[in-house]
């Protein structure tokens, strides 16, 4: 019997674009506060697969971009004059 061979999984098939990444995150600081997953993905300007929603939003907590409250509305807290502050700081390399 003829052994088959399988190509690999591509692990970066639902690799998200900058673009994607982007307007995902301008879709929550608009709606920062309102919106859970679900609703949120429901509202961005353009269709995004499910998992590549997820893989951004995955992203985006892991830099500290966002956060979830305990009843998982996503919230944009994300704060650049505060990060620009910080980084003046002597203690801080970066």
């Amino acid at each position: 019997m003829p052994i088959l061979s399988r190509k690999p999984k591509n692990i970066f098939a639902r690799s998200p674009t900058l673009d994607t990444v982007l307007m995902i995150e301008k879709t929550i600081e608009k709606y920062s506060g309102e919106f859970n997953r679900t609703q949120l993905w429901k509202n961005l300007p353009k269709k995004v697969m499910w998992q590549t929603f997820l893989i951004v939003l995955d992203y985006l907590e892991n830099i500290n971009k966002i956060a979830f409250d305990r009843n998982g509305t996503v919230g944009y807290i994300w704060n650049p004059k505060l990060a620009k502050l910080l980084a003046k700081r002597p203690e801080i390399k970066i």
